[in-house]
């Protein structure tokens, strides 16, 4: 029996994970699968799999029915689908059941959907590091390490095996073979090794509907990096006129006012690297979501300074704009003309829910 039950929860595993496949489109655009069960998890509605079988109408309600009938047409009591309002029917119907999908499994789905490359680490950061720490004890050892009441204990329990150990006159002397000594374990250490920087416009122009494009772009984003590296380091930047350094909840719930300045976002940027992250011991993802508004003579200097601070130490930077009614769209124009230069430079434009499959394809099939 329990070979049975384990054979039909591996297969339904296996179909609600085709399912997820089929409709992944679907899921990332709308954000269906973005309710989180602690760290580990994520909750995906998928439609209910019916097995079909005959139901029963009640006594007396109805007899043997004659005649073509129609595709979907119930049998027995006749009753149809009704609009809510009314008594309580006696009809079944649709709901929804969730299922648990971890982290790791939703990225290798993404992945492979999307046909994602894994990425390759630069540098050391793909290495992980070693602690020395002292939980054993071994027979041999210099005498700054010895276990002194590992050693007595030792001795005592020879002493009491050999019939030597006098209770009347404790006196136990260790010998070679009872000493005991500290000693340690080498135990790999993960590096925290890919730093993430989210960069959101939050001027004026900016909506909510906008606001909630980049939270579900960046929970894709955030959990295929998961599945690349050991460990990851996330910063926020929101900016207006002025940028600032903010926690993830803020990042997603501030609102919007003022103008807007790219360059103090690229700005405070180069401050966190510079401060938590050197390039040569990183690896740097800057993800940046606007409208393109920008203040005019602002382009110009917010583009010098992507080249020569951010460019030059990014894995990637990517620029996604998304539409809005009131934004201008114009910055990106201006980082058109640096594409040919720079490999790790991409860009992508999100003009609704249906455009974030692409843009997170368009971003990560590099595998940088």
């Amino acid at each position: 029996m329990a070979r049975v039950i384990e054979r039909n929860l591996r297969r339904f595993n296996e179909i609600v994970r085709g399912r997820i496949r089929k409709d992944l489109k679907r899921y990332v655009n709308h954000g269906e699968m973005l309710g989180r069960k602690g760290r580990e998890t994520v909750s995906i509605p998928v439609p209910n799999i019916d097995i079909p079988h005959f139901q029963h109408g009640s006594k007396g309600s109805g007899g043997t029915g004659q005649g073509e009938g129609e595709v979907g047409q119930p049998i027995g009591s006749g009753q149809d689908e009704g609009d809510g309002t009314g008594i309580a029917g006696t009809e079944p119907g649709r709901h929804i059941r969730e299922v648990e999908v971890s982290l790791d499994e939703l990225a290798e789905i993404l992945g492979d959907e999307l046909e994602l490359p894994n990425i390759l680490p630069k540098g050391q950061d793909s290495i992980q590091s070693k602690k020395d720490k002292y939980n054993t004890i071994s027979r041999t050892g210099p005498d700054s390490l010895r276990h002194f009441k590992r050693t007595y204990k030792q001795a005592l329990k020879r002493q009491i095996s050999s019939g030597t150990y006098n209770p009347d006159r404790p006196i136990i002397i260790p010998d070679r073979e009872d000493e005991r000594y500290r000693s340690w374990t080498s135990v790999p250490m993960p590096q925290a090794n890919a730093a993430i920087i989210y960069i959101m416009d939050v001027s004026g122009s900016m909506t909510d509907e906008q606001k909630e494009l980049v939270r579900i772009e960046s929970f894709w984003i955030d959990t295929w990096l998961r599945s690349q590296y050991e460990g990851v380091q996330r910063r926020y930047v929101v900016h207006d006129a002025v940028a600032h350094e903010v926690d993830e909840d803020t990042f997603y719930r501030v609102r919007e006012s003022g103008g807007t300045r790219i360059s103090s976002a690229y700005e405070k940027a180069v401050s966190i690297i510079s401060r938590e992250f050197p390039a040569e011991e990183w690896n740097i993802y800057i993800f940046q979501f606007s409208d393109g508004d920008n203040w005019g003579e602002d382009s110009q200097e917010s583009t010098q300074y992507l080249v020569e601070n951010l460019l030059q130490v990014c894995n990637l930077f990517c620029y996604g704009q998304v539409r809005s009614p009131y934004g201008s769209g114009e910055f990106i124009k201006d980082l058109r003309k640096l594409e040919a230069d720079f490999e790790n430079l991409v860009l992508s434009e999100i003009d609704s829910k249906e455009g974030i499959y692409d843009s997170i394809k368009t971003f990560l099939g590099k595998g940088r």
